[in-house]
């Protein structure tokens, strides 16, 4: 590697000549607590890191480095979530019912992984900005570890209630078998997706936001082939005026099942290479101990028990009022599913922005630099904002061709379009929310969180919306506005939070 001579305080020192980074090498972001330390102790680097410390240095211009990688990402997996729905859906409605109607208790098993990787991504992300790289290696390790502590148990309970889940739901009677089958064959690749899930929250805690972004591309990739041979059957396909037989299994859910699966597999696999064959200062190996570190295990708790208490609050709110839109019947399951994958397109600006601010909160405290945190949180509502702006407009334009796009179903398509347009009115003040979230967590400060879902989640949208579809007998559309109101609730309880400064001090030494 070529050097320089440089001048410092000392007079002058050797260092490693500044390249421009390759194209595809992932960039990681720190701040630095002990610069000359962090220089002796990286010996080779796959990816250059940047020094936010700089004055020089554009908030805006770090923001968006950290947040375009996890923003693609979003998009190529709702791209293929929406070819996914619109592929089963061109199945029929009963289709679209059998692949979501689990959704709800599934996505609450999977926030106690999610929880987890809070406290991975925090605790990454403040020794990253400390400059403990020995400690970020531990926690990579226990991150695997939770991989077997938590990802085996959920894989085979899932295996066990595969057809108990779609029951306690209020399945239709003429989608329980398709559902229940969909269940079982997703459930063998969950050990794989809690891997990807571990392992990625460890790598966007120490800014590699790019190495996640390849992972669920691929996995989104091999998704999408098997889809189209697994679904359908044998056919004659016309491209560019070629007519010719395509081989299909014909397995309709069962094989949209098996696809979600293998991808899943392929993902988690490629994460495990990726941080033990990575050259960088963060890899691991077996030869490192793997023994529990009990102060970096409590320290994890610590924060990760509150998030998996959230994740508990919002995941069985949403099993009650899910469960409560199947008491409206088959269409409305499918247009309150196909207005939710409508819906998360808007979204994924503002979980790119959440992810931004929980690194560059958690890196900037580590760095003891509060001030810095603030100005990345007041800078990224901003971006947020105006970004939500074209995204609520977008969905409120464009409402019926969205919902049209995954099923022909007239019916489901008016519903969803109705439902959409009260959605696009949550765009600005749920990316607010969010953004004020992420900060939270990545000052380690879950508590408060927890207690803010639980109180809005429970005192406003499940009490209300069950309230409004079971004894009132209402439909989506109010069930949207009250969700809305939910938000609106939650965004002043955590701006109170966020304004109180007592989140700076929540993991201080």
């Amino acid at each position: 590697m070529d050097a320089q001579t440089v001048p410092c305080a000392c007079g002058t020192r050797t260092e490693p000549r500044k390249v421009r980074p390759a194209l595809g090498t992932s960039l990681e972001v720190v701040l630095p607590g002990n610069y000359e330390r962090e220089g002796r102790e990286r010996k080779s680097m796959a990816a250059p890191r940047v020094n936010l410390a700089e004055d020089s240095r554009s908030v805006t211009r770090t923001i968006l480095l950290i947040a375009w990688p996890v923003f693609v990402e979003q998009i190529l997996t709702t791209l293929v979530s929406y070819a996914d729905t619109a592929m089963v859906g061109s199945l029929g409605a009963w289709a679209t019912a059998s692949v979501s109607i689990s959704n709800a208790p599934i996505m609450l098993l999977n926030g106690v992984v999610m929880s987890l990787g809070v406290g991975i991504t925090a605790l990454v992300a403040r020794n990253v900005g400390a400059g403990e790289t020995e400690t970020v290696k531990k926690l990579i390790r226990h991150a695997i570890m939770a991989i077997i502590a938590v990802g085996v148990p959920i894989c085979l309970l899932v295996l066990a209630l595969h057809r108990k889940i779609p029951q306690w739901m209020g399945a239709a009677p003429e989608i329980l078998d398709t559902a229940a089958e969909y269940n079982f064959y997703t459930a063998l690749g969950r050990i794989f997706m809690v891997t990807s899930m571990m392992i990625n929250s460890a790598l966007r805690g120490y800014g590699d936001t790019k190495t996640p972004l390849y992972m669920n591309t691929i996995m989104n990739i091999v998704n999408v082939i098997l889809n189209f041979l697994l679904i359908y059957p044998t056919r004659e396909l016309t491209v560019l005026g070629v007519t010719f037989t395509m081989w299909g299994a014909g397995w309709e859910v069962r094989g949209a099942a098996i696809a979600t699966a293998v991808g899943m597999a392929v993902a988690g696999t490629l994460c495990l290479l990726v941080v033990f064959l990575r050259q960088n200062e963060y890899r691991i190996d077996l030869k490192g101990s793997w023994k529990p570190d009990e102060r970096l295990t409590r320290q994890i708790f610590k924060i990760s028990l509150p998030a998996m208490l959230e994740r508990l609050v919002m995941g069985s709110s949403g099993v009650l009022v899910n469960s409560s839109v199947a008491t409206l019947g088959t269409v409305n399951v499918a247009a309150n599913s196909l207005s939710g994958t409508a819906e998360s397109m808007s979204f994924m600006p503002a979980m790119a922005f959440q992810t931004a601010v929980t690194t560059l909160v958690g890196q900037s405290l580590g760095a003891k630099k509060p001030q810095l945190a603030e100005k990345y949180v007041r800078r990224t509502q901003v971006i947020g904002t105006i970004v939500m702006v074209f995204a609520g407009l977008g969905l409120f334009v464009f409402a019926r061709q969205l919902i049209g796009f995954f099923t022909p179903d007239e019916e489901v398509i008016a519903i969803g379009a109705e439902c959409l347009h009260v959605i696009a009115f949550m765009q600005i003040p749920q990316v607010l929310a969010w953004n004020f979230a992420g900060a939270l967590r990545g000052a380690g400060d879950t508590k408060i969180c927890f207690y803010i879902a639980a109180v809005t989640n429970w005192g406003v949208r499940t009490l209300f919306s069950v309230t409004a579809i079971r004894v009132f007998h209402q439909g989506l559309v109010v069930m949207q506005c009250i969700i809305l109101a939910e938000i609106l609730c939650r965004l002043c309880l955590l701006y109170w939070r966020y304004r109180s400064g007592k989140w700076k001090n929540v993991l201080a030494d």
